[in-house]
């Protein structure tokens, strides 16, 4: 049967039972079929090959635009004649198909005699996806002496392929749709459990809210041509959570603007808006679609005549409506005024801050990719022709105040700034572009990253990007149908690009399922990088690292940098001492109730970076808090360290990367043992003197300093959705943190000590406990408890300490990676699971408690439906807290009293911490830039 032949027959699936369109084409075997029937002019399905070829291609760099290209390109100089596609109309899909071979297809047009050339040039004056084989082939030619080669570059110089595109409207109509209420997790418009499909983006599409959301949506789109519907979260913020393009590209989809008729499913320019803003990272996301994020401050908190803040019984601040969104509510974006009117023309809110110089950029441009390299081609054809470039892009914000210190995100970004013209360090507010260090990609958005690196034509990673790794995570616990099919593509697709691969194509090495934050905790081998990683919870704690969307990521992999502001910081010291039954989880949970209480239930976390004066830990276990900073709704966070525990985390990093290298995982470049030299010139500088650990300055200005009391941390305290809330915008916030004793004997299903919260003396706790727990007799569980260590390095020290054994002795299940699962769990016994290095039930993606379950876990989401389903009879519930309280909750198959779990964890070296003897903040000293 012929390719051709199997692909109606999935066409005729997709429509029976999914009501799809056909699959686009990446395949260069299947378009050479398509082609062949095009060219046979007597053939049944030439008409249905001519769509397929001219609609429903992948551009970009897949298989199938190369093939493409070459066709188009023999069709404009003559080569082949087809009587629907004329040289015109060839050189048009061509100017679609975004660069790489169509690209390489208009340069060998236009440099050379063809009659075409001149209009092959004119389309490539388009064009902005060039790498450096096409930009020597443009050089060479001009210096050669080719006339449309200078004039191409001439056009370059000036930027017109910006310059010449239209300018945003004025005035832009909106209608609403309050798509829930409280904050939106990006799992609400692109849920875990359907990461599978996110490459096939019309199935995708399917899973965003909900199949009556769509109807509604796609009714009020068709009812309103003239408006756009504005997705809202109503009291609360859009996009918390997980970092997702799927997300942002789903919401295009239902309710943006087709970005070519040429690219199936692809759109751009949505409007979404929260009363508390965009989360951070979801933002970012929306301009790389070149949509626009508002901040509609439409509730209020309500105060008294007296200017004080009104609460409820809870504590929490009333809120009052200062204007409706209601869904069907029609309003208008004045994006010259920068204002939100309602229907009869008053301003409702400023919006300012969806409008600066360089998103209205992105909103012109249909996607902050086209500006980046915008910039970088224009740079080059005026170096090319040896003149000044003209200023067409907002110049970068370059903000400095005399005798203001830097904070510790201010000297890191200092120090990798790239283009900066300022004479004196940047600060908080400057919009800078900035070389990335290390990069991240997991694998339920790798597939969507690899899309998005074929749509920009990128072929290899940057050279200047130090360290880049390709995980297995997010899908390890079960080795599935979904997983076989879109696993190893996904591997041999970053294996191939230069990326560090989990999994290796050529089956070198076994297999590593490690949790992807883990392994970019320990190849992050300088306290002053930028990680920039697909997932929120890419906050390393050396350096500084984003979350990112995964054409973010495919950005900074390509051209290794990212452009971005300087965040504002948050400072936050710790005073008293650390009680010995205490976790150090604890004290993460601690710190974002007392912020709260301290700032009157404002988030001054919320999309700053969190300066944590952390330094007595090591990474390992600073990540704990630097990880949860994501729930916190910060950007980012920084862990400011001491010299000598700054050098033990080096060589600890240092000594995993060798391990790395002893399974074979490097790759031709070199690249684990570059990381391991970068290690060591660090280390040197440390010890030197000449370059001490990352400390911002002591007069350095934050937008807050937090203080958290170590000594009223006496009992465990635990993270609640609050799902019973009656208030429906504060359930699932992160923000409800309530101590252990709340819950005195409520029944827990099911614990879970695993994902990125956790590290090796988490398992080491659990043996512990066990052996305490053990000399009173027979342990028994009366709750299952399911184990997933973060890392195979973690699984093997623990085997030669002992620690394995006294684990494996109470559990029931042992993971066997020579026979993984094939079908995700749904019913658990009462017993301990031993899952294999990974995500596990943090996901949601394959594992999941049973619906209604109340689980206590280590992990990081408390999202509805994540963890666990709702069931008919009641709600699920994630509540989230230390491994001793998760263990302990397990054996006695409820919440632990207070005195049970001091007797439980008795003699046990938890988790502590004792801060810093004083602060890290040291007098201002000349920054060294690279």
């Amino acid at each position: 049967m012929s390719l051709y032949s199997e692909y109606l027959k999935e066409i005729e699936v997709r429509k029976k039972d999914l009501g799809l369109h056909p699959k686009p084409i990446d395949s260069a075997e299947l378009l050479s079929e398509i082609i062949a029937q095009i060219k046979d002019t007597g053939n049944a399905e030439r008409e249905a090959s001519l769509n397929f070829f001219i609609y429903n291609t992948l551009p970009g760099t897949t298989p199938a635009a190369g093939v493409k290209a070459k066709f188009l390109k023999d069709i404009v100089t003559g080569a082949e004649t087809v009587a629907e596609i004329s040289p015109a109309f060839a050189l048009e899909q061509l100017s679609h198909m975004k660069g790489g071979p169509s690209v390489e297809a208009l340069l060998d047009i236009a440099l050379s005699d063809d009659a075409n050339n001149a209009a092959a040039g004119e389309v490539l004056k388009s064009q902005v996806f060039l790498y450096e084989a096409d930009t020597s082939r443009l050089a060479n030619a001009y210096k050669a002496g080719n006339a449309i080669a200078k004039d191409i570059l001439e056009s370059y110089a000036k930027a017109e392929f910006f310059t010449k595109l239209a300018d945003i409207p004025e005035k832009i109509k909106v209608i609403t749709y309050v798509a829930a209420e409280g904050d939106i997790s990006t799992d609400l418009l692109s849920p875990g459990n359907q990461s599978h499909s996110r490459a096939d983006r019309e199935l995708h599409g399917l899973c965003m809210i909900s199949p009556e959301a769509q109807k509604e949506i796609k009714q009020m789109v068709e009812a309103n041509p003239d408006a756009k519907v504005m997705l809202i979260a109503e009291k609360g913020t859009m996009g918390v959570g997980s970092s997702r393009m799927s997300g942002v590209n789903n919401v295009a989809l239902w309710a943006g603007e087709k970005t070519s008729p040429y690219i199936p499913f692809v759109n751009n320019r949505p409007v979404v808006a929260g009363t508390n803003g965009i989360a951070p990272i979801f933002l970012t996301t929306v301009g790389v679609t070149g949509g626009i994020g508002l901040d509609l401050k439409n509730w209020v908190q309500k105060k008294d005549e007296n200017g004080n803040i009104v609460r409820d019984a809870n504590g929490d601040p009333v809120l009052e409506e200062k204007y409706s969104v209601k869904t069907g509510t029609v309003l208008t974006i004045d994006t010259k005024a920068k204002k939100l009117l309602d229907s009869q023309g008053n301003v409702l809110v400023d919006v300012s801050s969806a409008f600066t110089p360089q998103k209205v950029e992105f909103m012109k441009a249909g996607g902050s990719y086209a500006v980046t390299f915008g910039k970088k081609i224009q740079t080059f054809a005026a170096e090319t022709l040896g003149i000044e470039a003209p200023v067409v892009y907002a110049s970068s914000k370059e903000i400095s105040h005399e005798g203001q210190g830097l904070t510790a995100v201010e000297k890191i970004f200092n120090r990798n700034a790239v283009g900066v013209k300022s004479k004196t360090p940047l600060h908080a507010g400057s919009d800078v572009r900035v070389k990335v260090n290390i990069v991240g990609s997991q694998d339920t958005t790798g597939p969507m990253t690899c899309q998005e690196l074929e749509s920009m034509a990128a072929a290899t990673i940057s050279p200047s990007v130090d360290g880049a790794f390709q995980s297995g995570c997010h899908t390890a616990s079960v080795w599935d149908n979904k997983a076989k099919a879109n696993t190893p593509k996904l591997m041999a697709f970053m294996n191939a690009f230069g990326v560090i691969t989990a999994r290796d194509p050529k089956g070198v090495y076994h297999s590593m399922t490690d949790v992807i934050h883990k392994v970019l905790n320990d190849i992050t081998v300088d306290d002053r990088a930028i990680i920039i990683g697909g997932d929120s919870h890419t906050r390393m704690s050396k350096g500084v690292a984003f979350g990112a969307d995964s054409g973010t990521v495919a950005i900074a992999l390509a051209t290794g940098e990212a452009a971005m502001p300087i965040p504002e910081s948050v400072k936050v010291t710790f005073k008293g001492k650390m009680k010995p039954h205490m976790d150090f989880r604890d004290i993460v949970h601690a710190t974002q109730a007392q912020m709260l209480k301290q700032f009157n239930g404002e988030n001054v976390f919320q999309g700053r970076v969190i300066e944590v004066q952390i330094g007595t830990l090591l990474a390992d276990q600073a990540f704990t808090f630097t990880d949860w900073t994501a729930e916190m709704k910060a950007k980012a966070s920084i862990c400011i360290s001491t010299d000598d525990t700054l050098i033990k985390s080096l060589e600890l990093a240092k000594s995993r990367i060798q391990i790395m290298i002893n399974k074979g995982m490097d790759n031709e470049a070199g690249m684990l043992k570059g990381l391991i030299a970068l290690a060591d010139k660090r280390i040197a500088g440390i010890k030197s003197g000449e370059e001490p650990a990352l400390a911002p300055d002591d007069n350095a200005k934050y937008y807050a300093e937090v203080v958290v009391d170590l000594d009223v941390i006496d009992e465990p305290m635990i993270a609640d959705p609050d799902v019973n809330n009656e208030d429906v915008s504060k359930r699932y916030t992160h923000d409800v943190i309530r101590p252990a004793s709340y819950y005195n004997g409520r029944k827990v299903d099911l614990g879970f000590v695993g994902s990125c919260m956790v590290h090796k003396g988490d398992m080491q706790i659990i043996a512990a406990m066990l052996r305490n727990l053990e000399k009173n007799g027979p342990i028994t569980f009366k709750a299952p408890l399911v184990v997933a260590p973060p890392t195979y390095n973690i699984v093997d020290e623990l085997k030669a300490e002992g620690d394995w054994d006294v684990l494996a002795k109470y559990a029931g299940f042992i993971f066997d990676d020579n026979n993984p699962k094939e079908k995700a769990r749904t019913k658990y016994e009462n017993q301990l699971y031993l899952e294999r290095p990974g995500c596990n039930l943090c996901m949601g993606n394959q594992e999941k408690a049973e619906p209604g379950d109340t689980v206590l876990a280590t992990s990081t989401r408390l999202f509805q439906g994540r963890v666990v389903e709702d069931s008919s009879e009641k709600k699920g519930e994630s509540l989230l807290g230390s491994t001793p309280m998760v263990v302990l909750s397990t054996i006695l198959g409820r919440f632990p009293t207070l005195e049970e779990y001091k007797a439980a964890v008795e003699g046990i070296n938890l988790t502590s911490f004792a801060p810093p003897s004083a602060d890290l903040a040291r007098p201002s000293i000349p920054l060294k830039a690279i």
